[in-house]
């Protein structure tokens, strides 16, 4: 899943630092294989920990990483990114994108209407 421009440098910053694993991986177990699933999960909870107010912490918020993946899909849908570049960038179909990103879309519903009804009186005046 691509990331913003935003995120680029403290990525780089932590290539820098950590390096990468020889294939590439940015992460790696401590004795640089793949992550176990039982590390990746401790490792996210460590972090959650290190970054979250206590109130946050005990609450689901960003409470599996995939949880930052679904963030990420509806924050692009809701800040208006066409649900068809959104489904490219995020690997899905359109009818994966609609079935499980549908509320983030109708969220946009009444920015649509707006969109389409200033484009509707820029045609009359035209």
């Amino acid at each position: 899943m691509p990331i913003p421009p935003v995120l680029v440098r403290p990525v780089r910053e932590h290539i820098k630092e950590f390096v990468t694993a020889e294939d590439g991986r940015l992460f790696r177990a401590p004795q640089g294989g793949h992550l176990l699933s039982k590390e990746y999960g401790e490792a996210w909870k460590i972090a959650r920990l290190a970054v979250l107010t206590q109130s946050e912490a005990a609450s689901p918020l960003a409470d599996v990483p995939c949880s930052m993946r679904h963030a990420g899909v509806s924050l692009w849908l809701e800040s208006g990114v066409s649900p068809a570049e959104v489904a490219r960038r995020a690997g899905h179909s359109i009818a994966v994108l609609f079935r499980f990103y549908a509320k983030a879309i109708h969220r946009n519903q009444q920015r649509s209407n707006d969109q389409i009804e200033r484009a509707l009186k820029a045609a009359e005046r035209a």
